[in-house]
């Protein structure tokens, strides 16, 4: 089991920064991958970025490309999400999630690490609200 906490969540002006951060406990070694996903009242959780967390391969959805920064501390068993230049159709509920699983063909990972299925840990989510 593994489980995820994520901090960090508030509300920010148009332009502003942001750092979520999400714990993770139990038994990481089984979060091959972990995610940050968000979901707005009324839409489809979306995912945001995601990092393998043995290579360090890293994936972003294309609304927060160059915008939104992902990393991880290994010895710390911490996922991050730097956000950037926010606007308000950034404003939603930010889960962090980690799985182990994988897709049917390699050239798959990039699509795959995005999607809520590929994952079977979720954290309680942080609100991030952005507005003027």
């Amino acid at each position: 089991q593994v489980q995820l906490v994520e901090s960090g969540g508030d509300s920010v002006g148009p332009g502003g920064s942001l750092t979520l951060n999400c714990s993770i406990s139990g038994s990481p070694e089984n979060a091959l991958y972990g995610a940050w996903f968000r979901q707005a009242p009324g839409k489809e959780r979306e995912g945001v970025a995601a990092v393998y967390r043995s290579t360090g391969a890293i994936y972003y959805g294309a609304s927060v490309k160059g915008r939104f920064t992902i990393s991880q501390d290994d010895a710390k068993n911490m996922l991050y999400l730097q956000l950037n230049f926010l606007i308000p159709d950034d404003t939603a509920v930010y889960y962090c999630a980690a799985g182990q699983g994988r897709p049917a063909s390699r050239n798959e990972w990039p699509s795959y690490l995005l999607r809520p299925s590929a994952y079977n840990y979720w954290g309680q989510g942080t609100q991030v609200t952005v507005s003027s």
